[in-house]
């Protein structure tokens, strides 16, 4: 009950084709926003065309690539149009091995916002039927059973993502209430029924991005907030070292203009007494982990912009293959499942988090050794007389 009336009181994220942000993601992800498909006639019309454009193709031509054709080098490969309806049941049963422990449902709910999020830019040829499917399993917190490896990396989350084609279907489980069960009873106890996948729907659900760019928007969150952690564990520890504050010196840093860095150093003196005199005047300046903390933590701090314009960019892209284009009615074949981009952020956040991993240990180091932790205690024990031997 109480879980219910806090998804009521939560702030609403509309899909349609406007842009999405981190933010949006990652409050679905918590629960503290829900997701409303637009009732725009405008987004509806610009779906509905994509999906009776392409229906019209079919009918008309038969050949369009993973519709009427195999996958990948297989794609000379022609489906005969009587089996052309199994294709797509195929594509997600054949993927549907995945491995290792599950997504949490926070992961899940990104997962599938963000590919509900692709999907509504009107380029996959997709019913709006399926999006309201995937808005209900959100609405109604029906979460795939999704394992969190397994996958063909240049090609998009085609493992993780079949795991929600299946869902669709009423194949596979989902977790409700904290418990697995079979995604058919699930669906019937919410009065919902099985969505029966168009031609091109499996390979659009699974053909993209969407795992990798909902956790990265999840990463993304952490980091941020790590920023300002770091900085202020930092300020913690100058302060308990009875450091210099003139360290942090907005004319020291003003000759070095790197923005992220300079704010780090500016939320330093906002924590530490910079106008007085340095508390440890016998030693002439800080250790490196103290001293340079902004330059450590300003590396990350300055890489967040462009790291949440490539996230923003992905979540905000149609990126399956092909690209449906109703209204100069053409069939684009491209490479958009591929992940580089977020691949690139997310390895060069993972280095500098480690650097700031490494920065917060050396602090450690410092506050816990009494050869430099300016007369607090050995390992900060407050043992006294035969105990503190």
């Amino acid at each position: 009950m109480e879980h219910t009336e806090a998804r009521s009181r939560a702030r609403i994220v509309h899909f349609d084709r406007e842009r999405l942000t981190t933010e949006d993601i990652v409050d679905i992800a918590e629960g503290s926003a829900r997701v409303i498909l637009s009732d725009a006639p405008e987004f509806r019309a610009a779906i509905a065309r994509g999906a009776d454009f392409l229906h019209r193709v079919l009918r008309q031509e038969g050949a369009i690539y993973g519709v009427t054709t195999g996958y990948g080098d297989s794609c000379d490969v022609m489906v005969p149009p009587q089996w052309v309806g199994e294709l797509s049941r195929h594509l997600y049963t054949y993927h549907g091995c995945g491995l290792g422990a599950h997504f949490t449902p926070a992961q899940t709910r990104a997962i599938i916002a963000t590919r509900l999020a692709s999907l509504c830019k009107g380029f996959s040829g997709v019913s709006m039927e399926l999006l309201e499917q995937l808005a209900l399993l959100l609405q109604h917190e029906l979460l795939p059973v999704i394992p969190c490896e397994g996958s063909v990396g240049a090609c998009g989350d085609l493992t993780p993502l079949s795991y929600l084609a299946a869902v669709l279907c009423g194949e596979g489980e989902v977790w409700r209430d904290g418990a697995a069960l079979p995604a058919a009873t699930a669906l019937a106890q919410a009065g919902m029924t099985p969505h029966p996948l168009r031609p091109k729907e499996a390979l659009a659900i699974m053909n993209g991005t969407a795992v990798m760019t909902a956790l990265a928007c999840l990463a993304f969150a952490r980091a941020e907030y790590l920023v300002r952690l770091a900085t202020r564990i930092t300020a913690l520890s100058s302060f308990a070292l009875a450091g210099n504050a003139h360290h942090f010196d907005a004319t020291l840093f003003s000759v070095k203009p790197h923005r992220g860095q300079q704010a780090v150093a500016a939320w330093l003196r906002g924590d530490l007494a910079c106008d007085a005199p340095a508390q440890n005047p016998q030693r002439l300046q800080d250790r490196y982990s103290i001293r340079c903390a902004p330059h450590v933590i300003g590396v990350l701090a300055d890489a967040l912009p462009w790291m949440r314009e490539s996230i923003e960019n992905e979540l905000n892209s149609a990126n399956d293959n092909p690209i449906i284009d109703a209204v100069e009615e053409r069939i684009l074949l491209g490479g958009h499942f591929y992940g580089g981009h977020i691949a690139f952020v997310m390895d060069s956040m993972k280095n500098a988090v480690a650097n700031l991993a490494d920065l917060l240990d050396r602090q450690m180091a410092l506050l816990v050794d009494s050869r430099y932790n300016n007369g607090l205690p050995a390992n900060l024990s407050g043992a006294i007389g035969p105990r503190a031997a």
